[in-house]
């Protein structure tokens, strides 16, 4: 009796310690999904195209692997957005409008097609974009594609009213920058061999060492007005 006692707990205590299978996580998952965006429905205000505006902030840093997309559109959110750390491949019903900050950084996105045309930050790094098309047209405070696999900065927005960070990529090139950068520029990390392209202007630092060609502060200075410092 004593030794069949033991074992049954012994069983149990493995179930309870047993690592929870990926079906069990994606199930689970799905469920909490499932919860999360009924209650957002709730929350939000219907509009006719089925859309969703949110009054406050919308947070869907969840870490969760089964999110490839978003359930449910968004029209406008006062607040800011937030749907990092997932493993989102699209950005198809993020909203129109933000008021506040829009966050989308460490999923598995290959476009920004879909992301707002304003916001106030705006922050992708850590995905798998090769491309800023679809980026926000405007940025009213800093924007972050750092740690991803841009070749290109075209689709960047044309001015950036804070810092803007590309480093860690595979750019070959600047073409692309936005015009005028209010504080900090960063470019280091990437495969550069020209700094043509750079912004016409950058109020704060800016940033482009550990390139293919090691730059000079004179080789900035020939691009760019730069009323910081120059870190080559």
């Amino acid at each position: 009796m004593y030794n069949k006692l033991c074992d049954v707990l012994i069983k149990e205590e493995e179930d309870i310690f047993k690592p929870a299978s990926a079906e069990d996580i994606k199930q689970r998952d799905a469920e909490r999904l499932k919860v999360i965006f009924n209650r957002l429905k709730k929350e939000g205000k219907l509009q006719s195209d089925g859309s969703y505006d949110f009054d406050g902030n919308v947070d869907l840093f969840l870490k969760l692997k089964s999110i490839k997309d978003l359930d449910i559109k968004f029209d406008r959110v006062s607040g800011y957005f937030n749907c990092s750390r997932n493993e989102l491949t699209s950005l198809v019903g993020a909203p129109k409008e933000v008021d506040g900050d829009f966050y989308c950084y460490k999923n598995k996105l290959t476009s920004l097609v879909g992301a707002p045309k304003e916001v106030g930050s705006f922050n992708c790094s850590n995905n798998k974009l090769t491309s800023l098309e679809g980026a926000p047209e405007k940025v009213n405070d800093w924007f972050d594609c750092s740690y991803n696999k841009l070749t290109s900065l075209e689709g960047a927005p044309e001015k950036v009213n804070d810092w803007f960070d590309c480093s860690n990529n595979k750019l070959t090139s600047l073409d692309g920058s936005p015009e005028k950068v209010d504080e900090d520029f960063y470019c280091s990390r990437n495969e550069l061999t020209s700094l043509e392209g750079a912004p016409k202007e950058v109020g704060g630092n800016f940033y482009c060492s550990h390139n293919k060609v090691q730059f000079t502060e004179e080789d900035v200075r020939k691009v760019c007005d730069v009323k910081g410092k120059i870190h080559v």
